[in-house]
Order: structure tokens, then C-alpha cells, then sequence
């Protein structure tokens, strides 16, 4: 890691009231003196300042707070001044900085010396990515959860207790059994199984991990001229969608995020499902095809006339929701003939039926995101080292009475489990878990 004295803003781009750009370094208490014109200061305590440059040209008024280390964020000095917003103020603060030897931040930059200085490990930087992305409620609580330690805890304690069976194992060869625990062999056999259930179930738990962070995906998909972008206006509460009587008028996916009960929703509009000849029409069909593929949820449309939701209603794919739309269009007796416990009958045109399409809409998110509140943060870096981890536990135990290569197969596990935390890592890693990072952070 190298010391130089690095700045960044840390708050949002554009036009705002307040702009916080930060500053890390070693021995920043003379510039922050100089900043403030004092000799004398209080880390921790707001100071109101006349930021000149070197010229003595004003720059502009503001708030400048010194956090000495190693009682900071990143472990280092570290500045922070509270400017006024503007773009232009931004940049001649930006420029004078420059002009006493600091350099811009590299995205990650202030957390990757957090993580140098012992601030947090790679889980509590995922969890501060996570919570740097959040957009709904359910995402910060999530994610802040993660960022304050509940992963790296749960890691930790599993990487030790790896350690600890390895060393169990190896001692096996070494010892007699009258210098080791009672039935010290089906003992660690039987932790490593638990070990092994656990990091299974986080990974089973995935999906869920993903949805929170990246959110859940929620496909509208039918034949063509069924109702679907009707269904999506409703839902998104906004005309995005073209709704028209020809057949096949959207042609491509049209998506809006949205937040149901404060989980993030992408819900997507696809193209109707048909035969065509046309090639504009056909790209969309297969991506609408993608879609369903990669859905969490999905909404399969009909129109009364059309016999197929009868047999996809009898196929009960448990991640559909079967819905006949344009019940506008039937008498009460044709309505009473369709009405069922498993699937909706509902007109986006009048509203009727739109209250308990969206209750129901809303239990198959709670269903999917059942305990959601417990699971780890799990991104693609993390859920490859979970499943090294699971992957050489279960070589362990195959390894049954051979405690020589069970020892070894631990031993990777634990390592699996370290590079997560950071504790074994290579370069490689750092720039990827930082690099997700803005610059302030």
C-alpha cells in the first residue's frame, strides 16, 4: 500500500447544497492547520474556514473536521471538508489540493486502506458495496447488517473452526490416542459435517442473497395482444409500455425497477409469444424466451378465448402466477365458469381483480424472500469460494479414516474461507472487491 495523501469526493455528483470531499494521508495535521488558519484544533470538531488557494484567492467557505488515526475510516489522517455543491467549487478545491502534492483516489481506494489498516475485512467491504448500491429498504438493512460484521463473524468462526478440525486431524498421525480427546475421530468427522451443511444451505440460499442485493425478476410473458403491457402500466403506475389491438406491438423487453414491500422488483414487459416471420419481432421473442429463464417470478398471461392456461395451469409451475386477463370482455356467468383458486381472473382495463392480483403478487415475493433477513451477502466472488469450501469438506469426508489427506482437504477449506475475508488473498481479488467501490470510498 502506498502513503500517498489521496482526496475524492464522497458525497453524490451534480448540484447540491453541501459537497464532502475527503482526504487520506499520513501527518495531515499541519494542512488541516493551514486550512483553518489555527494551530491549535480538536480532531473530531467541525471548524467553519476560508479555503484559499495558494494565491490567496478565496475558494470558498466551508466546514473542515480532522480525524486523526488511527481513529479515522481508513486507519490513516484523514480530512474532510464540507463545501458548497457547486461543480465549478468542486473543481478549483480539486485543483488546489493537486497543488500541494495529492493525488484523485482510485475507485475502492480509501477502503482497500481501511482493509491494510485492519478497518474491515473483503465481507465488510461487500456489505459497504451492497449498502452503497441499496435501493430499497430491504437493501440497507441487508447490507448494513453484513457491512457491521454479521458475515465476517459468521466466516470467521467458520474458518476457525476448519483450523482447528486440520489440526485435530493432523495430530491423529502424530499422537497416541491416549494423548488426544476421547473419540476424537468421529468428532471431527461429525463437525466437518455440520461445517458442510452450513456453507450448502448459504449457498442453497443464493438466489435469495441475489435478489435482496440485485433484485428480484419479475417476467410478464404470454401470446401476443393478451394484455401484458397493460398489466406492466398498471403495475409500473406510468404508461412506459405501447398498448395497442395489433398483435406484436412490443417487440423488445421493456423493464422498470420498482419497490414492492421494500424489495427491489424488475419487472419486465416481453414480446408475445407467436410464430412470426418477422426478424425484428422474432429477436424479441427470444429474448422474452431469456427472460423466463432467468425470472424469479412469472406472470403468464392469457386471454379468455385461449385454451393453453388451462394446461400450464395443470403443469403448477411453482414460480408462475396464472393470469386470465380482459374479464371486461365476459359475461357473470362466464366469469363464475372461470373462477378458480389457481389462477386470477382479472381486467387491467376496468380494474377488477387488480387488488388481489397484486396481494397475490406480493405473497410469492414474501414466499421467495422467506428468511431473506438471515442470509449472507453473497456475490459471484464469495459464492466461488463457498462452494471451494463446501467442495473440499466433502472430499474430507470422503477421505473417512485417511485423517492425512482429511487434514488437507480442511485445511483448503479454511483457506477457501480466508481469501473471503481477506485473511489469504491475491491481487487479483483486492482490485476486483474494491473496484466495485465509488471514489470517495
Amino acid at each position: 500500500m502506498n502513503n500517498d495523501t489521496i482526496f475524492a469526493l464522497s458525497s453524490g455528483h451534480g448540484k447540491s447544497g453541501v459537497a464532502v470531499i475527503r482526504i487520506s494521508g499520513d501527518n495531515l495535521r499541519n494542512i488541516f492547520s493551514k486550512f483553518i488558519n489555527k494551530s491549535e484544533f480538536a480532531p473530531r470538531h467541525a471548524y467553519f474556514c476560508n479555503l484559499t488557494d495558494t494565491a490567496g484567492d478565496l475558494i470558498d467557505q466551508c466546514l473542515a473536521i480532522y480525524f486523526s488515526a488511527p481513529h479515522s475510516f481508513t486507519g490513516t489522517d484523514i480530512i474532510e471538508l464540507h463545501t458548497h455543491g457547486a461543480p465549478a467549487t468542486i473543481n478549483a478545491v480539486f485543483e488546489y489540493l493537486a497543488t500541494l502534492g495529492m493525488r484523485m483516489a482510485t475507485p475502492g481506494e480509501f477502503s482497500r486502506r481501511a482493509f491494510y489498516n485492519n478497518k474491515m475485512d473483503l465481507a465488510d467491504v461487500d456489505g459497504l458495496a451492497a449498502l452503497l448500491d441499496a435501493q430499497t429498504d430491504i437493501q440497507r438493512k441487508h447490507a448494513l447488517k453484513s457491512m457491521l460484521g454479521r458475515d465476517s463473524e459468521i466466516y470467521s468462526t467458520w474458518r476457525n473452526q476448519m483450523v482447528e478440525i486440520s489440526a485435530y486431524a493432523a495430530a491423529i498421525l502424530d499422537y497416541s490416542s491416549d494423548d488426544l480427546p476421547a473419540n476424537i475421530g468421529e468428532t471431527i468427522h461429525a463437525r466437518t459435517e455440520k461445517l458442510y451443511n452450513e456453507i450448502d444451505t448459504a449457498l442453497n440460499n443464493y438466489r435469495t442473497s441475489r435478489a435482496i442485493r440485485g433484485g428480484i425478476n419479475v417476467a410478464l410473458v404470454g401470446e401476443t395482444n393478451v394484455g401484458k403491457s397493460s398489466i406492466f402500466n398498471y403495475l409500473a403506475g406510468q404508461n412506459r409500455a405501447i398498448v395497442s389491438d395489433i398483435a406484436g406491438t412490443t417487440r423488445d423487453v421493456v423493464s422498470i425497477n420498482l419497490d414492492i414491500d421494500g424489495y427491489l422488483i424488475n419487472l419486465s414487459d416481453t414480446a408475445g409469444l407467436r410464430e412470426t416471420d418477422d426478424k425484428i419481432e422474432s429477436i424479441g421473442i427470444e429474448r422474452t424466451k431469456s427472460e423466463i429463464e432467468n425470472a424469479d417470478i412469472v406472470l403468464r398471461i392469457y386471454s379468455p378465448s385461449s385454451s393453453e392456461w388451462v394446461s400450464q395451469m395443470q403443469r403448477g409451475s411453482s414460480n408462475e402466477i396464472i393470469i386470465i386477463n380482459k374479464s371486461d370482455l365476459l359475461s357473470k356467468s362466464e366469469l363464475c365458469t372461470l373462477s378458480s383458486a389457481n389462477y386470477l381472473c382479472i381486467s387491467a382495463k376496468t380494474g377488477n381483480g387488480m387488488d388481489k392480483f397484486t396481494n397475490e403478487l406480493r405473497a410469492k415475493i414474501h414466499e421467495i424472500m422467506a428468511g431473506a433477513e438471515n442470509t449472507l451477502t453473497i456475490n459471484a466472488r464469495t459464492k466461488s469460494l463457498l462452494e471451494s469450501a463446501r467442495d473440499e469438506l466433502g472430499m474430507a469426508l470422503s477421505a473417512t479414516d485417511n485423517y492425512d489427506i482429511f487434514a488437507e482437504h480442511t485445511r483448503r477449506a479454511a483457506d477457501a474461507i480466508g481469501k473471503i475475508l481477506g485473511t489469504i488473498t491475491a491481487t487479483e481479488v483486492l482490485d476486483k472487491t474494491f473496484g466495485q467501490l465509488c471514489l470517495g470510498k
